[in-house]
């Protein structure tokens, strides 16, 4: 596909669906911002919109739809089951779709790989983990709820304890993981690839002062194209082959990351971006009951 038609690009799954390249995250979006920018964003043109049940603004994410006035059907809609609903899988789709606003989800994520006790955060589930979470979402196709399942913030280890379960009937379509040149993840990216799940990569411009807007080649790259540092991190996730979802809830950077048409980065360019050595993640799990993360990613 041409550069200049990067803001229509889509990537096929391993269903036969295709999800638009370029999405809006609303991840850390405060109440009553996440309706304009969800609105904002559909008007400038973008198509996928993900959003999740732990971010509490499914409903301001489905208001956004309505009031953009672009139909349904031309819309992604990705959400994701919380951690502590992984027990009550059924539950958790039908909370989204009521929020949203809306009778169908393109793509549901179970956000972690852990299934954390609603009555005890600090703890997992003693009689649960996230296969028998995937035994269950595997039957949301089949209602019409669902278009697609994936994962998200699987490593290696857990993408493989999942596929090599006999239950497992269904190979995730998408793998939602943090990527950026500063945790690039190339294990976890070739490992995704070979079992044919697509890479979402979030945390995509590296989330609020990040060290990447102090990185001399990034900003010196960008300055020599034209460019700001978060178009020129998008494309370099984009020429990578996996989606973005950059987050913003100003209306000119939700309009600027969206104008990626017409140029592109050279194969020197990539080389260099993928050559930053500094490493940094934005989303640990030291918050979570149990260890998801093992270093497999790098």
């Amino acid at each position: 596909m041409a550069t200049s038609e990067m803001t229509s690009k889509t990537f096929s799954l391993n269903t036969g669906d295709k999800i638009p390249a370029i999405g809006l995250g609303t991840w850390q979006s405060k109440p009553n911002e996440v309706r304009d920018a969800v609105k904002v964003a559909l008007t400038k043109g973008y198509r996928h919109i993900d959003t999740a049940l732990a971010y509490g603004n499914e409903h301001e994410v489905g208001q956004g739809i309505k009031d953009s006035g672009v139909p349904r059907k031309e819309i992604w809609l990705t959400t994701k089951l919380d951690n502590t609903w992984h027990h009550i899988v059924g539950e958790g789709i039908e909370s989204s779709l009521k929020s949203l606003g809306t009778d169908y989800v393109d793509l549901y994520l179970m956000h972690w790989p852990s299934s954390t006790d609603p009555k005890d955060k600090s703890k997992h589930l003693p009689d649960w983990n996230f296969i028998k979470t995937w035994q269950e979402m595997q039957k949301l196709p089949a209602t019409g709820k669902v278009r697609n399942i994936g994962v998200s913030n699987f490593g290696i280890k857990n993408l493989e304890k999942l596929l090599s379960d006999p239950s497992c009937k269904i190979v995730p379509a998408v793998n939602q993981i943090e990527l950026h040149p500063n945790n690039p993840s190339p294990k976890l990216v070739a490992f995704n690839k070979e079992k044919g799940i697509h890479c979402t990569g979030y945390s995509c411009l590296g989330s609020t002062n990040s060290p990447l807007y102090k990185d001399p080649t990034l900003l010196k790259m960008a300055e020599e194209k034209g460019k700001t540092a978060q178009q020129v991190l998008l494309m370099w996730g984009l020429q990578h082959e996996w989606s973005v979802i950059p987050k913003s809830v100003s209306q000119a950077r939700i309009e600027k990351n969206f104008e990626l048409n017409g140029w592109d980065l050279s194969s020197a360019e990539m080389k260099q971006l993928d050559g930053l050595t500094d490493r940094f993640k934005v989303c640990g799990d030291g918050w979570l009951p149990i260890k998801v993360f093992h270093g497999d990613d790098e």
